[in-house]
């Protein structure tokens, strides 16, 4: 017998609206070089949203003590206090510096599932590994480079050169870049955005990229696992230790330091729930534009019970944004 999920309506449409708001109050600021004030309008707007969303949430995943922001921290209670009870996970802008500078790729992402089903930890960094539906359960984060691309492309029926492989482009990361040009594969250097990176690896038929590798950010991984978990794709994840004193600190919380974590482990609940809208425009989505008296948006929403991925386009008319305080009245947008 199939189990039914917990969550009995699409929620995920709800958080496209909270994604929208985040998205819209962020975009007035991209490249005005101000990744502080764009990040504190996204949080504003994002936690009024969340405020209204039909749950009983609690953020396990939020700005918190890593970004030392005053709203949508750690164990911070959300929603309209009515039924689900739900962990959430946001991140506002991921990329920060992309929206600071006009560059593609930042997002503003959140997701959810039931209560107590997500991984969470202070640790700041994790080791990656994420494939497509097409080389799902063919890896091993604790096999070697060369070991786990010729299987990831043996499922992609490719040969191993023709691979694309996204990498943070970090000097923690520089090791693993030489070893995947070492087999001859492509590589795909990314300057942030950990969660859109892992979206385009887990959807390889749509972008051509095959895999990503290599460490990122830790809450990055855990809101990919939910949508990866969404679309049917494989992720194996390792926290990333930089000390005795990150190696402590994830043993305090019941970690075990060196165990591999399977997608499960990063987010075990049954009904999963995941959206995304573009602030500035790159691969995954478009951003943010103005056009006569609307504004733009596109966003992804995904529910895993479903298996349905939407890609939501939508027009929301200028002067209501300013009354929301979404566009502030001295922002000129033609």
């Amino acid at each position: 017998m199939i189990e039914e999920p917990k969550i009995n309506r699409n929620l995920a449409l709800e958080l496209l609206r909270v994604t929208e708001a985040g998205a819209l109050a962020a975009a007035p600021l991209q490249g005005r070089g101000n990744k502080i004030a764009a990040d504190q309008r996204a949080v504003e707007a994002m936690r009024e949203s969340l405020a209204s969303v039909d749950m009983k949430g609690t953020v396990v995943i939020g700005e918190g003590e890593k970004d030392e922001a005053p709203m949508l921290f750690f164990g911070e209670q959300i929603g309209n206090g009515l039924e689900p009870e739900v962990d959430v996970a946001v991140d506002p802008i991921e990329g920060t510096s992309l929206t600071a500078s006009g560059l593609p790729g930042a997002i503003s992402v959140v997701a959810l599932a039931e209560r107590g089903t997500m991984f969470t930890t202070h640790v700041h960094y994790m080791l990656k590994l994420v494939v497509g539906r097409k080389a799902r359960g063919v890896i091993d984060l604790e096999m070697p480079v060369e070991w786990n691309l010729r299987r990831i492309a043996k499922a992609e029926g490719l040969p191993v050169q023709e691979l694309t492989v996204v990498v943070l482009d970090r000097d923690r990361n520089k090791e693993i870049i030489g070893q995947i040009r070492d087999t001859g594969a492509r590589i795909k250097l990314i300057t942030a955005g950990d969660v859109a990176g892992a979206l385009e690896a887990a959807l390889e038929t749509r972008f051509g990229i095959h895999c990503m590798m290599g460490s990122g950010g830790a809450t990055e991984g855990v809101l990919a696992a939910c949508a990866i978990k969404t679309i049917g794709g494989d992720i194996q994840a390792k926290l990333f230790l930089k000390d005795d004193k990150e190696r402590q600190l994830a043993v305090s919380e019941g970690h075990k330091p060196d165990k591999v974590l399977c997608i499960d482990d990063l987010v075990a609940g049954k009904d999963v729930f995941f959206a995304a809208t573009g602030i500035t425009t790159g691969e995954l989505l478009k951003g943010v534009r103005y056009e006569d008296v609307y504004a733009y948006t596109q966003s992804m929403v995904l529910r895993s019970a479903s298996g349905t991925m939407r890609i939501v386009d939508a027009y929301h008319p200028i002067d209501k944004l300013r009354i929301k305080g979404l566009l502030p009245e001295q922002v000129r947008v033609r």
